[in-house]
């Protein structure tokens, strides 16, 4: 299970999955269900029998819950501050996948209290998983 969760909660929106993106996810990476934002809580299948009771190809997939990822401090135009609230976007082509940048798919909100700096990388931030609103 997916040691990365920060709020003292089980994720009420987890079920099992084929992740679009990574390719091959391991617990604890922000991922994709097609346009759905998630984080794995286990990794994906690759035999079975297995412990978790997924199909080869799956992965058990939080939608919700507040988690410590990996987050760019990169919008569309370049280095940008990160701060409390700000929507964070699922690029697939960057490392780490998370960042200001629109043009991915959106993936939920900063949550930390600190800003992240313009420009840093692969910063380990509190987001929350999802759409508020």
């Amino acid at each position: 299970m997916a040691k990365n969760m920060i709020r003292a909660y089980s994720p009420e929106k987890a079920r099992a999955a084929v992740c679009t993106q990574p390719a091959t996810p391991v617990s604890g990476d922000p991922v994709l269900v097609g346009q759905m934002p998630g984080v794995a809580l286990t990794n994906e299948e690759t035999a079975v029998p297995n412990l978790s009771g997924n199909a080869v190809g799956e992965c058990t997939v939080a939608h919700d819950g507040t988690w410590a990822l990996p987050v760019k401090g990169v919008d569309g135009g370049g280095n940008s501050v990160v701060a409390r609230g700000d929507i964070l976007y699922y690029v697939a082509g960057d490392t780490p996948p998370l960042s200001k940048k629109a043009t991915g798919v959106r993936y939920g909100y900063y949550d930390g209290s600190a800003t992240i700096a313009g420009g840093a990388t692969n910063t380990t931030a509190e987001v929350v998983v999802g759409y508020q609103g």
